[in-house]
């Protein structure tokens, strides 16, 4: 054999063995589950709560225990990103309707005005029924404090203010927690909807994840 037609032979071998390997590798990772990052330090959970629903119930972390939810921060009179957001959010709401492992916790961060009446009238505005929309109102302090040291909003935008009097939050993101209350995937941006279809489809992954942790 000449080496011109040695060097072609060699050279057809190594390409299919690439093209063999690269196969194999594309197939196998494409079968692995997709896994979610943790956010926040080592450890960290969402703390433990009380807030009221628009029903006017009293709601405790005991009531999302073992859930997959979405969490967000909102005010009923806002005029500005608020309602963009919320007609959004019926798009993670409709995905998961009637699934009980999945919640949606949407808090007030003007809570002297967002009483739970006024929760109520805007949660019929999406048609959200409070067992798994959840519009939660409660003392600003409690509802910051969950935002900033919980959720971590203020790992996306801005610093945590010195006093809950100075601070109000107008953020875009959607938080994702997982079963085991830690918070997963990234800070979504609530207004693009692109955003939407990955947090859809990462609440998918988590509750995949809860599933194989009963088997």
């Amino acid at each position: 054999m000449s080496n011109r037609a040695l060097t072609i032979v060699l050279v057809t071998f190594f390409i299919l063995l690439a093209a063999g390997f690269m196969g194999f590798y594309y197939n196998t990772t494409r079968s692995l589950p997709k896994s979610l990052p943790i956010i926040g330090n080592e450890g960290h959970k969402v703390d433990t709560f009380t807030f009221y629903n628009q029903d006017g119930k009293l709601i405790t972390e005991k009531d999302v225990a073992g859930k997959v939810y979405v969490v967000e921060y909102f005010f009923t009179t806002c005029k500005g990103i608020c309602p963009k957001m919320n007609e959004n959010m019926t798009k993670v709401y409709q995905a998961y309707r009637g699934n009980p492992d999945v919640l949606i916790l949407s808090h007030s961060v003007d809570p002297e005005s967002d009483t739970v009446a006024a929760m109520k009238a805007y949660s019929q505005r999406f048609n959200a029924d409070a067992k798994q929309w959840m519009f939660l109102t409660g003392t600003k302090q409690r509802l910051y404090d969950m935002a900033f040291d919980s959720y971590l909003i203020s790992a996306v935008d801005s610093t945590r203010p010195t006093s809950v009097e100075e601070a109000f939050i107008h953020d875009n993101h959607f938080v994702l927690v997982d079963h085991n209350g830690r918070l997963r995937g990234r800070f979504y941006d609530g207004l693009k909807p692109a955003e939407l279809d990955t947090l859809i489809t990462d609440i998918h992954v988590l509750l995949d994840e809860k599933e194989k942790e009963k088997n």
